[in-house]
């Protein structure tokens, strides 16, 4: 391939894929000032550490969503949907998350029955479970709990938190948002929520296909991220 040859939008996901990882060797090294931080009981600048923690995994998370996207608007993204266990999915979005719980001192509780087997494509699961995370931890109070059930047919994932829930504008039902543009006050674009929604979509079965639904309920009365796939 020549220099010619060489697309922006190349350009730009090759850039972002070295952005990745030099992000991961920056929070891996953080994390590990914040142990001897903690371990020196040097609990303020502990804490300042687990926000800038969680901004440089948010930053990381939006990245591997860019890049995810990328691919599957090149239709290059190696789809791989197959059975897997739904608690161990959840299990290791947590695990990704489990330094910035910890910061905050945010409890996660699971319900989700280990026999639950479901076909997915399980990466882009995982990154949608990053992601609901996230936007928890943004929202919460101390309590985030994922749930994931089969209903009609379907199976539900939910990520509740016991915050005072979304505002409107952040408000989805099957993927269609109240507000759809930039918020430049808050910097969100609306990316993760774009991101799960096409991984919502991508998942089929029967005539049926997967959506994205953002709301306010739940057991805790918070916020509630809940993907439905056939």
């Amino acid at each position: 391939m020549t220099q010619e040859d060489i697309s922006f939008t190349d350009l730009i996901a090759s850039s972002i894929h070295d952005m990745k990882n030099s992000l991961n060797v920056q929070v891996s090294a953080l994390e590990k000032i914040a142990a001897q931080c903690r371990a020196r009981g040097d609990t303020p600048t502990f804490e300042n550490l687990g926000h800038v923690i969680y901004q440089a995994n948010r930053m990381n998370s939006n990245l591997i969503q860019l890049l995810s996207l990328y691919k599957l608007g090149k239709s290059i993204y190696p789809t791989d949907i197959a059975e897997h266990c739904i608690a161990e999915v959840i299990h290791e979005a947590i695990l990704q998350n489990k330094s910035v719980m910890e910061f905050k001192g945010v409890g996660i509780s699971v319900d989700c029955a280990p026999d639950c087997y479901w076909y997915i494509d399980r990466d882009l699961v995982e990154g949608v479970l990053v992601n609901a995370l996230n936007n928890a931890y943004n929202y919460t109070q101390d309590k985030i709990r994922v749930a994931a059930a089969v209903e009609n047919g379907m199976l539900e994932l939910r990520v509740e938190d016991n915050g005072r829930g979304y505002p409107p504008s952040m408000l989805l039902k099957d993927g269609v948002s109240a507000n759809k543009s930039i918020n430049f006050l808050s910097g969100s674009t609306g990316l993760g929520f774009y991101f799960s929604s096409q991984v919502a979509g991508m998942h089929k079965n029967a005539g049926r296909q997967g959506s994205l639904t953002i709301e306010n309920g739940g057991a805790f009365g918070g916020g509630c991220f809940v993907l439905t796939l056939p």
